[in-house]
C-alpha cells in the first residue's frame, strides 16, 4: 500500500486513491491492486466518492474525481519547487540526463527529470511510472523501507535484501542493464522528516559511457544534489 503513517484507514483510503492513479478501476481492481479486503475497499471508495475525491466513469468503475485538482491547485511541494535548478545543476554538472522520483505504492513516479540535450540520452517523462523491482531508483525508494513492505516487490525484483543492505551502507544504488538494457543509473536518497527517505533522484545513460561501475563517479553529485533538495547546504 505505499508508504505508511501508522493511521490505518489514512493509509487505506489513500491507497485507493492511488490506486485510480494509473487507470479506472473496479471494485476488483482496487482489491487487487490495494490489497484491502472487498468490503473495506467500496466502504472507502463510495466514501471517497461522496467527497468527489472519487467518480465513476459509464461502466461504474472508480477514477480520480474533481476534488483532487481543486486541492492540487493550491498545493506547493518545496522539494518540487527546488527540483527544476537541482536537476539541471546535475545534468550540467554529470553530463547526464537527472530524474527525481518518488515511491507510488508497487511503483516510482517520475517527479521532475532534467533531459541531456545532446547526444545519446535516456528519457524519462515527467509522471512516467516505473516498477519499483529494477533500477538503481527502485533500490532505493526500497533500501530504507521496512521489511515487510517490500517483501512481496522482493519476489519478483531483480534485487535482494542483501543488496538493499549494501546500498543503505554506502548510501547510494547503481543498476547495469538492470531494467533496460543497455543502460546504466546511479541513485541517491533524499530524507525526509524523520530521515525517511521521501525520494529518489537519479542519472540515468548508455552503459558505454556510464561505464560499468558509476557509482563511484556520480555518486557525490548525486549526493550533494539530495541535500540542496532537503533544504540543506551542500
Amino acid at each position: 500500500m505505499g508508504q505508511y503513517s501508522g493511521i490505518g484507514v489514512l493509509d487505506k483510503t489513500v491507497a485507493i486513491l492511488s490506486a485510480t492513479a494509473g487507470g479506472p478501476a473496479s471494485l476488483s481492481d482496487l482489491v487487487e491492486r490495494t490489497e484491502i479486503p472487498r468490503a473495506t475497499a467500496h466502504r472507502l471508495a463510495v466514501a471517497l466518492e461522496v467527497h468527489r475525491l472519487l467518480v465513476r466513469d459509464s461502466e461504474g468503475r472508480f477514477t480520480p474525481g474533481p476534488r483532487l485538482a481543486e486541492l492540487a491547485a493550491g498545493a506547493s511541494d518545496p522539494m518540487i519547487d527546488r527540483a527544476a535548478d537541482v536537476l539541471a545543476w546535475v545534468r550540467d554538472t554529470a553530463e547526464e540526463s537527472a530524474q527525481l522520483y518518488r515511491r507510488d505504492g508497487r511503483d516510482r513516479v517520475c517527479i521532475a527529470a532534467a533531459e541531456r540535450a545532446t547526444g545519446l540520452r535516456t528519457t524519462v517523462p515527467l509522471g512516467a511510472r516505473l516498477p519499483l523491482t529494477a533500477g538503481s531508483g527502485a533500490q532505493v525508494l526500497c533500501a530504507w523501507e521496512s521489511p515487510e513492505s517490500v517483501a512481496v516487490l522482493l519476489q519478483r525484483a531483480e534485487f535482494t535484501d542483501r543488496s538493499l543492505a549494501e546500498v543503505r551502507r554506502r548510501g547510494w544504488a547503481q543498476s547495469i542493464g538492470q531494467r533496460e538494457a543497455g543502460v546504466a543509473s546511479v541513485s541517491a536518497p533524499v530524507f525526509g522528516p524523520g530521515n525517511r527517505v521521501v525520494a529518489a533522484i537519479s542519472i540515468s545513460g548508455p552503459i558505454e559511457r556510464l561505464g560499468r561501475s558509476p557509482g563511484q563517479r556520480f555518486a557525490p553529485i548525486l549526493i550533494a544534489a539530495a541535500r540542496r533538495l532537503q533544504g540543506s547546504d551542500v
